[in-house]
């Protein structure tokens, strides 16, 4: 596939639901939507979209208003997502596992007149709707909550849904969406995305993957996530193509729901790779109708391997929430482990710590900026010195530190604030990981820094075995040692049932590092003899 910075756009639209109404306008009876046992054509996706905008534009809610949604995966999701779009409201999508302190965080920071959530997670939100100082409505699903305060809180089924929303002319650069980052390092931050950031990114996947009407996506990754909304459903959209919405993701029930839908693709993320291929070979590996999986942190031992025991092609691909996807595999013989090449519709570079180009195959850390309108978010909203300190030196300054190849294909390292030094040695946290994962007992693995008493930093590993297994750290220290640089090899494992996670299935490191060395962390040096070691 060639690309060029001029390509012709696949819609005209501007907005997701103006490209909804391409969609519609081409085909109104094409299943577009299926979940469980629902399904939905464009138009009548599109008519519960309208009369989703109509019950919230009832309440007084309107263009420029944010409205936050704590909703699991359901159908119900998305037409809120396109009924906002509609209105001209701003989407903020909530991770359904956040509480306490932070979530009432998301709401304040997000300066949120309105929540729309499901009665399940009511648990979770009393606490703190009333201090949420912007917040004015709270509306539910599936029950209304017995609830008095200054917030109202009302029942989403009983809204008026027939008077026709407003139409509202909105450019490509008009506030979109607020998806805060995943916090696994701290407190989160809210990218402000305009409403071309999901067709920009959705076409980058589609052209790539080379997606058409003819292929089922699948998506079992939150919704609240910009994976599932902007690499799969806007995709779909934009290829004319059906996508299969599932819970959540189930490995036992993955290939099973694959194979029922006739899906021809999947989104995953880097730890679903190893957690499929341990399960058992069967058989029926290969009875699917898969062709393409897209992705990122697929281990670069099980790259190939995976491939030829699913048959099916990995695309791998370095993005974020507030950059879209710079860098993409955009040919078949990019070499396992790699992130691909550079994406023309973006200007990357790689600098050191003194702001100087790395070289090739020296880290750099990733600094990206748009060669189109509307392929990166607006701004962290209401954090303006985080937004300059970002964009300094006009380049967004990832802080990821990556290697170019001298071939243009580009290899992640390790996050900034993940990197580790110990003995005057620079350490990836990633690459001991990736090591760690390999082993067959282990399912996941976390690597991070705790002090040492010299010193720098210590290793330290935090692992999860597979089901029913048990791990013994002295053994797995010898793994280590048989298959890593000595200075590489964790001094502390800390066994757990499972790591702490969002709900995107990212490990929250912060927390790990917070809790530090436990009384059941295993110390392969004492104390005593740090010094010689």
């Amino acid at each position: 596939m060639t690309w060029t910075a001029t390509q012709p756009s696949l819609t005209c639209a501007t907005t997701v639901h103006e490209l909804l109404a391409e969609q519609v306008a081409a085909d109104p009876e094409r299943r577009f939507l299926s979940f469980e046992e629902r399904h939905f054509t464009r138009r009548e996706f599109q008519e519960r979209s309208r009369a989703t905008a109509a019950a919230l534009h009832s309440l007084g809610l309107g263009r420029g208003d944010r409205i936050a949604l704590m909703l699991s995966n359901r159908p119900e999701f998305m037409f809120l997502w396109f009924g906002c779009s509609i209105l001209g409201a701003v989407e903020v999508p909530v991770n359904t596992g956040q509480k306490g302190e932070l979530l009432r965080y998301v709401l304040e920071q997000a300066k949120c007149r309105a929540l729309v959530a499901e009665t399940a997670f009511w648990a979770q939100l009393e606490p703190v709707i009333e201090r949420a100082s912007s917040l004015e409505l709270a509306i539910f699903l599936d029950g209304v909550p017995q609830h008095r305060g200054r917030v109202q809180v009302t029942g989403f089924e009983a809204l008026p849904t027939t008077s026709a929303p407003p139409d509202q002319q909105l450019g490509g650069d008009a506030p979109h969406a607020i998806m805060f980052t995943s916090g696994t390092t701290g407190p989160s931050k809210g990218a402000m995305m305009p409403h071309s950031f999901p067709l920009v990114v959705g076409e980058i996947t589609a052209r790539n993957a080379g997606y058409t009407h003819d292929d089922v996506l699948y998506n079992a990754l939150p919704l609240f996530h910009g994976n599932a909304q902007f690499l799969s459903t806007i995709p779909a959209l934009l290829s004319g193509a059906r996508l299969v919405l599932a819970r959540r993701f189930s490995a036992s029930q993955f290939w099973n729901d694959i194979r029922a839908n006739g899906c021809t693709e999947f989104n995953y993320i880097g730890s679903i790779i190893p957690i499929l291929m341990k399960a058992a070979p069967s058989p029926a590996d290969r009875d699917h109708a898969v062709r393409v999986m897209v992705g990122a942190g697929a281990p670069k031992d099980l790259f190939r391997p995976f491939e030829r025991r699913f048959g099916v092609r990995l695309i791998e691909g370095y993005g974020m929430s507030e950059i879209g996807i710079p860098l993409q595999t955009m040919s078949d013989d990019t070499p396992p482990g790699s992130c691909g090449t550079q994406h023309p519709w973006y200007d990357i570079r790689l600098v050191n710590d003194a702001g100087e180009e790395a070289a090739d195959d020296e880290p750099g850390e990733l600094l990206v900026r748009p060669k189109i309108p509307g392929a990166m978010m607006l701004e962290y909203f209401g954090m303006a010195e985080q937004t300059v300190e970002a964009w300094r030196d006009l380049w967004f300054h990832t802080g990821d530190y990556l290697r170019r190849d001298a071939d243009g294909y580009y290899w992640f390292i390790d996050r900034k604030k993940d990197a580790l030094r110990r003995r005057g040695e620079n350490i990836s946290s990633w690459e001991v990981e990736k090591i760690i994962t390999a082993h067959p007992d282990v399912l996941e693995c976390a690597a991070i820094a705790v002090p040492a008493e010299l010193g720098e930093d210590e290793v330290m590993v935090c692992v999860a075995p597979r089901a029913g297994l048990m791990l013994e750290p002295a053994r797995l220290a010898e793994w280590c040692q048989e298959r890593m640089a000595s200075f590489m090899v964790p001094r502390y494992i800390r066994v757990m049932p499972a790591l702490p996670k969002t709900a995107t299935e990212r490990v929250q490191k912060f927390e790990l590092r917070r809790q530090g060395v436990t009384a059941d962390t295993w110390d392969r040096t004492p104390p005593a003899a740090t010094e010689r070691t």
